[in-house]
């Protein structure tokens, strides 16, 4: 080698640490020019390393030569010439193990790694990995960490070649995880373990028990790290065992609860650093999300909860943004809720907040608030007919002396009125007045106007009793608040404008002229958000009063949103993208107008990338993103070589970009929000849409795959939005039932179908988000619907299969590593599964909707799916869902459905006699449509069916919502017994139960099979309800009311109102006294 080539180097390496800037560009210049592309440069640099007498100049070469070795895959290090490619493959290695400088070794040991990566997957440098196993063991502790760190990097580099050697690594392991002297050989042993688990196949199960047995040892090297407060090695082996619990193979799942237990007594010791602690309940967070059906077998929630519930108890940061262990902590609730079964979640968790919400002691007091808002989200359903116990809780925190209580029970509150709509709206006359007593309380303000945003969010008609004394307050509050509060001042304002509708008209105009000034703010941070969630608002108030009374302000704020776009705010886009959406439903075809300067500026915001300029420049920032526990930590692997002023050396391209998955959640949010506002602009603005078509269609497509699942939502949303809409705008016949189309689609429709639906289908088969394939479920069910056979025409098997693979519950969301292929999926499941379950039926129910009779062969296959989940054994959901789908397939198959008709009957009668009156409410629906379809004759069964039925009709006006839906539809079961055979019917005994039950409060199409069977009496048995007639003349009046909504159709509509004309003629002032002048 030439020593004037090595010397040249040596000089301008030590040239670019200058602080000169001038010297240090042409020096690098000059590197780059007349050394690094010379394969020789790599054997200078070798030489450089390993001699140089600057231990600055040693790090750099080493930093310098890693980028020579791996450039363009290798292509400059098999330049260099064989004899010295070998003399630094033998001497290399060993020259570091000298090396004094940790940073050097360090960076040198990844030069070994850059090395192996090339020349062992082509079957070179056999000697390396017994050199690096027998440096390990070396009984000083210098080469013995230089040994291991080294083997880690190398592991870390090879793709393949090394799975021969993991016998005898694993044997390695075994001892240099107990080695006596060194934490950092035992760490960088854990990282290394790290690293052979993802080579690991669930086949290899002598591998995977060799790896199995290491883990006890493994978690003791975590525990040290811990307990001596060593951050940097407990972040790294918190990574290790994030990767392992994110793995297919099922390497944890015989630990699982003795990592629980570790990681709640890490968690949970307030002596240790609150750093680590967060680490701990961090990776108990991803324990809960990756082996949830572990901690089901084990039934593991009660004691997880018993101690988390003490740290929901410490102090919170004030920064929102702060991550604390008793956020952590709160996070980990939340995940067991949406993830477990209600039942082995909420019944601990209810024992656990009565005691701590009966302590002395006001932190108590607020981890149980906090911890029962939490957890509603996951257990709605089974919360609901425990709110009785609830709400004395609830109201007692309202009350508390203690203002974090109240503070905590206002987030309570909010987080009900999300997920129990009903209850909380049934509750507003002690709830409001409460909230209203805490606004005016300066240490709970802010709070409780949250609270009250979500309570008026759903208060609806009740709104009317309180809208005054609220628009008081809250205009009140607009002048005199801190900003922070007046931005969630405003967001009620909006609610109040949303539950009011045209009762908002008065107070309309004022408070535009408070929030005007709001929307010219333009610093950052506070300003921006008020000036976002004031346009909200103002969209909300234009749907209140409606496009008239919002005529005049509607150009002002257009320019305002356009204003928004340009200031450089993720969150001010998302703003004027939502605006937007409301003001074309709001205007319609009006918005046209603003097409082109709306549509670009949508599009510009689906194709921008979410990191920008930061992903480059801050490694360290996606490094700390990644243990935060909010997502995989190790699904990114960020160097932790250093350069000579400390700081991380990563290049852009070793970086996973695709799995940077918070660089920016502010641009994906908005990413989401542009994607979502797409489709409702079709759907508004129509034919005005139609040149933007095609390249919003291909954008949005792009974004299928997108990491962020609220982006893929979105996009499939709006795609499936646009195909709805463009079918509604072509020139289209009615479709028929079948499976052969016989209404052909227009060529353009069919076109665009054809370029969205395979990427659709192509999504699912790796989609992993289950709230993301409910979506596309009930958005492919909605399109089949409309559009018809043409929409599945060459995908009906994919389609079905979707449906047959989540009701097996074996689609790629559901799956679990840890549970067996041939294992059936328990029956107990989150809500959240549920509802997954529940959108697959809707999926059946419009594939026999479109195929009509030719479902029939389809049926027997789906029958014994959907009917599993009738079972005692199930949640409300399940079993409603269930009856519920197997009746709109009847709708759909109509005489089809025959064969089946005994065991559809036998089911039907079983879920008759359900506790639960959503249940018994589908069930009267199905069991009618079965009458009436079926072209067996099931007179025989008319007397127990009717026995059945009978107990639903007993209800009072204040009966709960589910009571009465159920009261309408036994009616309507009721008259299709009575379409099908009438003399079957002990019409003594039916007709006052009957007509008692008119008119239908709750759901209006059951009207349709009523008045059907009205009508035929009168037709044929016409003294039959000559006793009733002034009962009825009354409904006929509520029906045909013209200020009402429409609860007959127009088919009905029509033949009710030529029989009134008739009945007119027989008694004219029986007519004219039910109010029925007016339709004669």
């Amino acid at each position: 080698m030439d020593p004037n080539f090595v010397q040249g180097l040596h000089n301008l390496l030590v040239q670019t640490t200058s602080n000169d800037t001038t010297a240090l560009k042409a020096a690098t210049a000059q590197l780059n020019q007349e050394y690094y592309k010379n394969s020789a440069c790599i054997s200078a640099l070798a030489s450089i390393v390993t001699s140089s007498p600057d231990q600055a100049i040693r790090q750099l070469a080493a930093v310098e030569m890693r980028k020579r070795v791996s450039y363009n895959s290798g292509n400059l290090w098999t330049l260099l010439p064989q004899e010295e490619r070998e003399q630094i493959k033998s001497k290399f290695p060993e020259l570091i193990l000298a090396e004094s400088s940790n940073l050097v070794r360090h960076s040198a040991a990844r030069v070994v790694a850059a090395i192996a990566a090339i020349e062992i997957p082509a079957g070179h440098w056999t000697q390396l990995l017994p050199f690096l196993q027998q440096t390990c063991t070396s009984s000083n502790v210098s080469p013995g960490e230089v040994g291991m760190y080294m083997l880690y990097t190398a592991l870390e580099n090879i793709v393949e070649g090394f799975q021969d050697h993991l016998g005898s690594l694993f044997q390695l392991f075994s001892q240099t995880l107990a080695d006596p002297d060194s934490i950092e050989v035992r760490v960088t042993t854990v990282r290394a373990m790290g690293v052979i688990a993802q080579f690991i196949d669930s086949d290899d199960k002598a591998y995977v028990a060799q790896f199995q047995a290491l883990l006890p040892a493994m978690i003791q090297v975590i525990g040290q790290c811990v307990e001596t407060s060593n951050e940097s090695g407990a972040r790294q082996l918190f990574d290790v065992l994030e990767t392992l619990l994110i793995l297919e193979v099922p390497i944890l799942s015989k630990i699982i609860p003795d990592l629980v237990e570790f990681l709640l007594r890490c968690g949970g010791n307030r002596a240790y650093e609150t750093e680590l602690r967060i680490l701990a309940l961090n990776a108990l967070n991803w324990t809960v999300q990756y082996k949830k059906s572990k901690l089901q077998s084990f039934n593991l929630a009660p004691q997880i909860l018993e101690h988390l519930m003490p740290i929901t108890t410490e102090e919170e940061p004030e920064d929102v943004d702060e991550d604390a262990p008793s956020r952590s902590a709160l996070r980990i609730i939340d995940g067991l809720s949406t993830s477990l079964p209600p039942v082995q979640v909420f019944p601990a968790l209810r024992n656990l907040i009565v005691q701590y919400f009966h302590s002395q002691q006001p932190a108590q007091r607020r981890g149980a608030m906090l911890a029962l808002g939490i957890a509603v989200e996951g257990c709605s359903e089974f919360m609901t007919p425990l709110m009785s116990e609830v709400w004395p809780i609830i109201e007692a925190g309202l009350r508390d002396s203690d203002a974090s209580v109240r503070k905590a029970t206002c987030v309570a509150v909010s987080c009900f009125c999300e997920w129990l709509e009903e209850e909380c709206a049934e509750k507003h006359e002690v709830l409001v007045p409460a909230i209203m007593n805490l606004i005016n309380d300066p240490e709970t303000q802010r709070s409780a106007c949250t609270a009250l945003d979500a309570l008026l969010e759903i208060l609806h008609d009740v709104i009317e009793r309180y809208l005054q004394l609220i628009m008081e307050r809250l205009s009140g509050l607009l002048e005199s608040a801190p900003m922070s509060v007046k931005a969630v001042v405003t967001g009620a304002i909006g609610s109040a404008a949303h539950a009011s509708k045209e009762r908002f008209t008065p107070y309309f105009e004022p408070t535009m002229q408070r929030l005007q000034h709001f929307l010219v703010l333009t610093a950052e941070g506070e300003e921006i958000e008020l000036r976002g969630i004031t346009m909200d608002a103002v969209g909300t108030f234009a749907e209140a009063v409606g496009k008239e009374k919002f005529r005049p302000y509607f150009p002002t704020m257009m320019t305002q949103a356009f204003q928004g776009i340009e200031m450089g705010s993720a969150r001010l886009r998302e703003c004027s993208f939502l605006f937007f959406g409301v003001m074309a439903r709001v205007f319609g075809e009006e918005f046209a107008g603003y097409l082109p300067q709306v549509v670009p500026p949508l599009l510009a915001s689906c194709k921008q990338q979410e990191g920008g300029d930061d992903i480059a420049s801050s490694v360290q920032d996606a490094s700390q993103a990644f243990s935060t526990g909010l997502s995989a930590s190790s699904a990114i692997n960020v160097s932790d070589e250093v350069d000579i002023n400390g700081m991380p050396v990563a290049e852009l391209e070793d970086i996973d970009l695709d799995k940077l998955m918070d660089v920016n959640s502010a641009i994906a949010v908005e990413k989401e929000i542009a994607a979502d506002t797409i489709g409702t602009l079709f759907s508004a603005t129509q034919g005005h849409f139609l040149p933007y078509v095609e390249s919003c269609a291909l954008e949005l497509v792009s974004l299928l795959l997108h990491y962020y699942e609220g982006i893929r939502k979105s996009a499939l949303d709006s795609l499936l939005e646009i195909v709805r809409t463009f079918y509604d705008l072509s020139d289209h016949q009615e479709w028929q039932p079948g499976a052969n189309v016989t209404v052909l689609l227009n060529p353009t429709v069919k076109d665009l179908i054809g370029h969205v639906l395979p990427p659709l289908l192509e999504m699912y088969e790796t989609e992993d988000n289950k709230s993301v394939v409910s979506a596309l479920c009930v958005s492919l069910a909605e399109t089949m619907n409309k559009v018809g056979p043409a929409f599945i025409e060459g995908n009906l098997e994919p389609i079905c299969n979707i449906a047959i693979q989540i009701l097996e519950q074996k689609a790629f969301c559901q799956q679990d590593p840890d549970q067996d292929e041939e294992e059936e999926a328990p029956e107990a499941q989150a809500e959240y599964d549920s509802v997954l379950i529940s959108s697959a039926g809707d999926l059946v129910a419009a594939l026999a909707n479109i195929l009509g009779h030719d479902f029939a062969p389809a049926f027997n296959r789906f029958y014994p799916l959907i009917a599993k989940f009738y079972k005692k054994s199930r949640s409300l959901s399940d079993r409603s869902s269930a009856i519920g789908c197997l009746a709109e397939i009847i709708a759909g198959m109509k005489s089809a459905v025959t064969p089946s008709t005994e065991p559809l009957l036998e089911l039907f009668y079983r879920a008759l006699s359900d506790p639960d009156a959503e249940v018994l409410s589908n069930a009267a629906f199905a069991s009618g449509l079965l009458v009436e379809y079926s072209e067996v004759d099931l007179s025989q069964q008319y007397l127990p069916l009717l026995g059945a039925l009978r107990p639903l009709f007993d209800v009072t006006p204040e009966s709960p919502s589910p009571k009465l839906n159920a009261k309408d539809n036994a009616a309507g079961a009721v008259a299709r017994l009575l379409l099908r055979n009438t003399s079957a019917i002990p019409l003594d005994q039916v007709l006052p139960v009957f007509v008692n039950a008119l008119p239908l409060k709750n759901d209006y199409l059951e009207n349709r099979p009523v008045f059907r069977a009205i009508f035929h009496l009168i037709r044929t048995n016409p003294q039959a309800l000559s006793p009733y007639m002034d009962k009825l003349l009354s409904v006929f009046a509520t029906v045909l009311d013209p200020n009402g909504p429409d609860q007959v159709g127009d088919e009905v509509r029509a033949e009710l109102i030529q029989l009134t004309g008739h009945l007119n003629t027989q008694e004219p002032s029986k007519i004219q006294a039910a109010g029925l002048g007016a339709f004669v």
